[in-house]
């Protein structure tokens, strides 16, 4: 028996405007901490690490598509592994997140940074071939981090709360900033584009950071690096995302970067957003994380709120306002993804 190519599949029509067969539904994070398959899959070996072997990353990249019947798979990985490919000295601490040899803060730092390499990509390759082989009609959405966040966690050399080192830079030393920020775009555009060209059927712009801007220092100083990114991969004509979170006076300035998805998270309801975006940008959210050790009833409540506020969008994708947490019970996902797929479409007027 035949089955659709992935370009057909429901989540791919949400992303284009169009309407599918059943609500669509992914999470971030999906493929992570919640699982004990993901646990076991993981035993003994670094972060890192498992981003960079194929066979790993498959296999963790297909678990929660088994487990939740989820419209899609997210390749498991990591922003700052293209970081760590171009050769930068870079690992995830458990308990602190990316961290940095030395932080990347004067424009000699920047000038010293290595490009990353075509050949060096040939892992992640191989893991989008592996994954979306074994996928089928199911799509796999590639993903990068956004050239703002790389360059936070350069240029703070770990996490920030306030990312004052960038939000400084990009005002003390704007020709620096500009050089970091080109940097970060091309590293991101060559890692998204590897996935997309391997066979993933979308792809999503992750900007993790960008919430501690304002619109002017978003406008001026980050979107054209995003822009970039975009530019990068538009001409493989696959639906691209872009998700940030706190930014929801950002939504506008996010879609003009290029995407074709804005990724809304749970501070902003869809209604709203939509309207910000008048009416013409299908969009992807926003369960609220916290509501997902809820009682039933309530976080019941709040799915189907979500997904009536997404129906009055050209297209809408459910997903969480942010990523899984670690605590969450599998059991509940698994639940709420049979509770999306059980809710028709309004019938058409």
């Amino acid at each position: 028996m035949s089955q659709n190519p992935p370009s057909e599949s429901s989540l791919v029509r949400e992303f284009r405007g169009q309407r599918g067969s059943r609500r669509p539904v992914w999470f971030m994070r999906q493929a992570g901490r919640s699982l004990p398959e993901y646990k076991k899959a993981r035993e003994g070996v670094g972060m890192l690490e498992s981003c960079l072997m194929p066979e790993l990353a498959a296999e963790i990249t297909l678990q929660p598509v088994r487990r939740h019947d989820v419209d899609a798979g997210i390749f498991f990985s990591d922003i700052v592994v293209p970081l760590k490919l171009a050769g930068v000295d870079v690992d995830i601490v458990a308990g602190v997140g990316p961290v940095l040899g030395q932080p990347i803060r004067t424009a000699a730092d920047i000038d010293a940074l290595p490009e990353l390499e075509d050949e060096a990509l040939e892992p992640i390759r191989q893991a989008v071939r592996l994954a979306v082989a074994e996928l089928g009609s199911t799509p796999l959405i590639g993903f990068a981090g956004a050239p703002f966040t790389l360059a936070a966690y350069m240029v703070e050399g770990k996490p920030s709360r306030d990312h004052l080192g960038p939000r400084t830079m990009m005002h003390a030393d704007p020709g620096a900033w500009k050089a970091l920020c080109d940097w970060t775009a091309r590293t991101s555009g060559k890692f998204l584009a590897a996935q997309l060209e391997a066979g993933a059927s979308a792809g999503q712009l992750f900007d993790s950071w960008a919430g501690s801007l304002g619109l002017a220092d978003y406008t001026r100083h980050v979107q054209p690096a995003s822009a970039q990114v975009f530019d990068a991969v538009h001409a493989l004509g696959k639906p691209l995302v872009h998700f940030g979170t706190g930014t929801s006076e950002l939504l506008c300035a996010m879609r003009d970067a290029g995407a074709d998805v804005v990724g809304v998270d749970y501070r902003l309801s869809l209604t709203e957003a939509n309207r910000r975006l008048d009416g013409k940008t299908p969009l992807q959210g926003n369960i609220d994380p916290a509501l997902l050790k809820a009682p039933w009833d309530v976080l019941e409540a709040h799915v189907r709120e979500v997904i009536a506020a997404g129906s009055e969008a050209p297209g809408h994708v459910v997903n969480l306002g942010h990523g899984v947490p670690a605590d969450t019970d599998p059991a509940v996902l698994t639940r709420v993804v049979e509770l999306i797929h059980s809710i028709d479409y309004p019938a058409a007027s």
